[in-house]
């Protein structure tokens, strides 16, 4: 077999929502948006649902309506992106609940849907989704009289503890929403960390399900084992891969796996992180290409057949701190042609 195998272990994905949610008094919903960061959110969801998660974050409309046909009529899958132009027939027929954000969705979704659950998203700072302070104050008696299942905003720097952003946010929440008896929401997985003061009502981590920082008690989620197609020796000073950027030291051997940049492994990468043969370290040389990498073995002692890229030795956020981004990107990212294998007792 010629491409690799993605295993998500679906124990260590309760593991992680269970630790979470013992983290706080509030409700434990989660975030399976982006299919579930990459690994499937039908799978995902399912497992969550045997540890008890009845409510569920979905970016847009269309990923609420795919994730409906797969867990049932019965689970509360809210959608972040609220009540888009062209959204009416979706979020009726798939029992979706949209998170309204501005003055044009409330009255879209008012006039279409006088009866249909929603909730409304506030702009505590951010600057991204959600009625600022202004626009909350002209519409809430309406919105109010209607009956929100919640009221959330997003925090931008939970994933700092001491950002001065965190306590104004909060401060801001409380002044646009204290008093008001509906359900709130404002902490994902690094809000769940900065304690109890962000708990509200309703929690909703999302990467930390994954094993994804800033949870760094997480367990690994995700393990990626990668073909080695062929092994060759090269001798000093010869080169490897694309515009010889990797040039032998000494003579060598060097493996070619199968998997590249089509398939998540980010180019910027290079040759900042190894790959495993079990306990031994081999680099990877030489540019990522789209399809294979090459890695140096000379001196593993039996050479392998397959390498370990994600794992018990390395997380997706040691990638992405080689890559420059963050561990969202890697998991998003991951590549449609990898075999799939779901772990779980």
């Amino acid at each position: 077999m010629a491409t690799a195998t993605l295993t998500i272990d679906l124990d260590a994905l309760l593991h992680n929502w269970r630790a979470l949610d013992a983290r706080s008094g509030a409700e434990t919903a989660a975030v399976v948006k982006a299919d579930g960061y990459g690994l499937g959110a039908d799978r995902v969801a399912r497992a969550l649902m045997r540890a008890g998660v009845s409510r569920f974050f979905v970016a847009a409309a269309e990923e609420g309506a795919a994730l409906r046909q797969a867990i049932g009529p019965d689970p509360e899958i809210n959608v972040f992106s609220g009540h888009m132009r062209g959204d009416t027939d979706m979020i009726s027929d798939m029992g979706l609940t949209p998170m309204l954000n501005s003055v044009d969705q409330i009255v879209r979704h008012v006039e279409a849907l006088p009866a249909h659950p929603f909730g409304v998203q506030l702009d505590t700072g951010m600057n991204r989704l959600g009625l600022e302070a202004p626009e909350w104050d002209a519409v809430r008696e309406l919105v109010l009289q209607r009956g929100p299942t919640l009221l959330m905003s997003h925090l931008a720097c939970a994933d700092d503890p001491e950002h001065p952003m965190n306590p104004r946010q909060l401060a801001a929440f409380k002044e646009m929403t204290d008093g008001i008896e509906v359900p709130r929401s404002l902490a994902a997985t690094g809000g769940i960390l900065l304690g109890e003061d962000y708990h509200f009502d309703l929690t909703r981590p999302g990467v930390g399900l994954y094993g994804g920082m800033p949870f760094v008690d997480a367990a690994p989620v995700v393990s990626l084992r990668i073909p080695v197609i062929q092994v060759r020796d090269v001798a000093a000073g010869e080169s490897v891969g694309y515009s010889n950027t990797w040039i032998a030291q000494r003579d060598s051997r060097v493996a070619t796996i199968a998997a590249g940049y089509a398939d998540g492994i980010i180019r910027a990468m290079g040759e900042k992180v190894d790959v495993f043969a079990d306990e031994a370290h081999c680099p990877l040389i030489g540019r990522i290409s789209m399809d294979m990498i090459g890695i140096d073995v000379t001196d593993v002692t039996t050479e392998p057949s397959e390498v370990e890229l994600l794992g018990q030795h390395q997380s997706v956020d040691t990638l992405a701190h080689a890559a420059g981004t963050i561990g969202y990107e890697i998991l998003t990212s991951m590549g449609q042609r990898y075999q799939r294998r779901y772990k779980s007792s």
